[in-house]
């Protein structure tokens, strides 16, 4: 019987691994597996009626039998021993919410298959959508949900509503996540998640980090992870119960924000995506990275290989003119810059940080003739241009707002508090949005600009909406949020040639919603290589190498004067750009210049499209090896970066040594390395690896390896 039960077991994983990908319903309509290529999601409906998660992991244990481990969607009502994703309160005061299985059904959404599971309140006119969209060849899953009042009269409030939850068995488990301050952005951070709640939140529209997380069991090479697809205001909650088990919930953070349902009216979640891998943290970096990179980045620019960005901000700051843009422009087009940008002090008024944000049109007295005279010179070298703007802020000090006061964030009675001298447009307002819309409608139609750097530098305070009506107040976080994706769109739908930076005081709001209408990303206003290849390190983990903007700068954050190559070689990693005063350059300078410029050329097309392993992390030695493979594994890069020279006692062996194994590599066939003399097989490479001596602090080196 033993023996019996073993072969059983053993046919049904088989079956488990060999099963296609897909969502497929059993005979009883009441219970799903969602499918990806190497991982299974399992939900069932309890007799009693509620929908539950019963399995999330590797496909081959999808067939086992195993319990329940909590509700799809936790509320607020009955016995309190969850995190609930829904908490309402109905029109007589009731506070509970006792929900019911109606129906499910699979439909398609943008041409992947999609679980909708709808539940209703037993008496109250309370309606929820889940949704459940599968990806199967990144090993992902995106859920959101949608709750209706489905009521002729009675608003409903909703005070919580997240976009998904799942639950983990008995283990031992370790939590990675992101976060940081200004100029120290993407510090990642591990940490045992034992019996009680940990919360990771915002309650800005910045994070300096990620709502991305991962989770570690025991096996370390099994990895539960996933993101929240939103620019706002976000929550990951993490509870692990004395018993072992673990629920994860995500979605937005409903501090002080709350809807009032309408009957017939419904709000949407914004989309979490969760995944699963045995490949480790090197599983996670390759689902998310061609997640964002073939489905979410815009589709105009999704496959194009970055350009070599120039920017003047440090070289000029707001003491812009067109002569001097023009001589930079110059240098730019010899050492081989294909995108011209020009930064702050363009509009009118600007000559500093205190005035004349929000006043969107060329100051006549630096550019008599308009911006458009000037364009044509740079594009005549054969350079595209580029712009700086910040839309959703407003300097005390400009027209607008003596003209609009009540356009700016906040309360009356209230200290209306700064920050670089400026304060937040309300973009839930419709006319604030329509004036912006109109601003850049206009900048982009009468100038040939086929660049944008979108900055945002100051956090939100003072969230008042008071000129909304009272029960809609407390949704101004939501609103704004939805109003700046609708704004954006709007521009690019007009203008698809044009390239959008996402900045955000450096990296203060990157996320997967953001990602869907921004080309890449500002990752830190810090330059400083060395602190770059800690924040590009961790970037890198959970995000494509083509969202990355990292710019060479004459910036010395701690006066360690690093090489100029140096400085390049770690711009290479990502989207390059240049910051320096390229006209004070010497000869070897700009000849340092091409050379980098004329590399990046040659391997963009690896870096932006391949996949990303992070041999050896700063974090843990006083070094950082990054490789990037092509898709073919017919080539790769490594970077090689050495941070700093250290007494041969100081580390221990496993640091200092310069053996390096590769990853990602065909192991049948033979591969030829920069500077060196003999071929090695991709196994090879992969199980012994090679010897990278670098000596010296702040030196780097970049090795190209192709297939023979």
């Amino acid at each position: 019987m033993k023996h019996q039960f073993f072969f059983i077991l053993t046919m049904l994983t088989i079956m488990a691994a060999n099963a296609q990908s897909g969502i497929t319903p059993d005979p009883s309509g009441k219970s799903w597996n969602i499918i990806t290529n190497n991982a299974a999601y399992r939900i069932t409906v309890s007799a009693n009626g509620d929908v539950q998660g019963a399995f999330f992991g590797a496909k081959t244990g999808i067939e086992v039998p195993a319990p329940a481990l909590g509700n799809e969607l936790p509320v607020r009502g009955g016995y309190q021993n969850t995190t609930p994703s829904l908490e309402a309160v109905f029109a007589d005061g009731v506070r509970d919410v006792e929900l019911e299985f109606m129906s499910a059904e699979i439909i398609t959404t943008d041409g992947r298959e999609t679980l909708v599971i709808k539940q209703r309140d037993k008496f109250y006119p309370l309606e929820i959508k889940q949704f459940i969209r599968i990806l199967p060849e990144y090993d992902l899953i995106e859920k959101w949900n949608e709750v209706s009042n489905t009521g002729k009269k009675g608003v409903v409030k909703i005070e919580n509503l997240q976009s998904g939850t799942f639950f983990l068995p008995k283990d031992d488990y370790e939590l990675t996540h992101f976060g940081g301050i200004w100029g120290n952005e993407f510090r990642p951070a591990k940490t045992k998640l034992t019996f009680g709640l940990k919360t990771l939140q915002t309650k800005d529209f910045k994070s300096y980090g990620s709502s991305t997380f991962i989770i570690t069991g025991a096996d370390e090479n099994k990895a539960w992870f996933g993101s929240l697809a939103y620019s706002g205001n976000w929550r990951m909650d993490f509870e692990k119960t004395f018993n072992g088990t673990l629920q994860i919930t995500g979605g937005v953070n409903f501090w002080d924000t709350e809807i009032n349902l309408k009957p017939g009216n419904s709000y949407q979640t914004p989309r979490i995506v969760i995944g699963y891998t045995e490949q480790g943290h090197d599983g996670v970096t390759s689902s998310l990275s061609d997640y964002i990179r073939n489905e979410l980045l815009p589709e105009k620019h999704r496959t194009k290989l970055r350009p070599a960005l120039y920017n003047s901000w440090y070289a000029t700051t707001f003491n812009v003119n067109e002569e001097q843009q023009l001589k930079l422009a110059q240098v730019a087009k010899d050492i081989g810059i294909e995108m011209f940008v020009i930064d702050d002090g363009w509009f009118r008024g600007r000559v500093n940080d205190k005035a004349a944000l929000g006043d969107w049109t060329v100051d006549k007295n630096k550019f008599p003739d308009g911006l458009q005279p000037m364009i044509k010179k740079i594009n005549d070298l054969g350079l595209d241009f580029g712009i700086w703007i910040e839309p959703e802020m407003v300097n005390p000090n400009s027209d607008l707002y003596r003209e609009h006061p009540d356009w700016a964030f906040h309360y009356p009675n209230r200290e209306r508090h700064t920050g670089r001298n400026q304060l937040m447009l309300n973009l839930a307002r419709e006319d604030v949005c329509e004036y912006l819309y109109q601003s850049f409608h206009n900048l982009l139609k009468d100038n040939n600009i086929k660049f944008i750097k979108w900055d945002m530098n100051k956090s939100l305070t003072d969230a008042g909406f008071m000129s909304a009506k009272a029960d809609e107040q407390r949704a101004v976080r939501l609103k704004y949020v939805d109003n700046l994706y609708k704004l954006v769109k709007r521009l690019r739908d007009e203008f698809p040639d044009v390239w959008f930076e996402n900045c955000s005081s450096g990296g203060g709001r990157i996320d997967m919603g953001i990602s869907q209408l921004f080309d890449f990303n500002w990752a830190s206003d810090n330059t400083d290589p060395v602190e770059r290849i800690f924040i590009q390190d961790a970037y890198l983990s959970i995000m494509p190498a083509n969202t990355m903007i990292s710019w060479t700068t004459h910036e010395d954050w701690h006066k360690q004067q690093h090489p100029l190559d140096f400085k390049f070689d770690v711009c290479l990693a990502g989207v390059l750009g240049v910051g320096n005063d390229i006209t004070k350059w010497t000869d070897k300078e700009k000849d340092i210049a091409r050379e980098k410029i004329a590399l990046y050329k040659e391997i963009r097309a690896i870096t932006h499209r391949g996949d990303c392993y992070r041999l050896i992390s700063p974090y843990q030695a006083n070094r950082s090896v990054l490789q990037f493979v092509s898709k073919d594994k017919s080539q790769a890069v490594v970077f090689d970066y050495r941070l700093a020279e250290y007494p041969a006692n100081a580390v221990a062996e496993t640091t200092r040594s310069s053996l390096v194994r590769l990853r990602g590599l065909l192991p049948d066939v033979q591969y030829k390395i920069d500077g060196f003399d003999r071929p090695f097989s991709g196994a090879y490479l992969m199980q012994q690896g090679i010897n990278l001596p670098l000596n010296g602090a702040f030196k780097s080196r970049i090795l190209k390896i192709i297939r023979i």
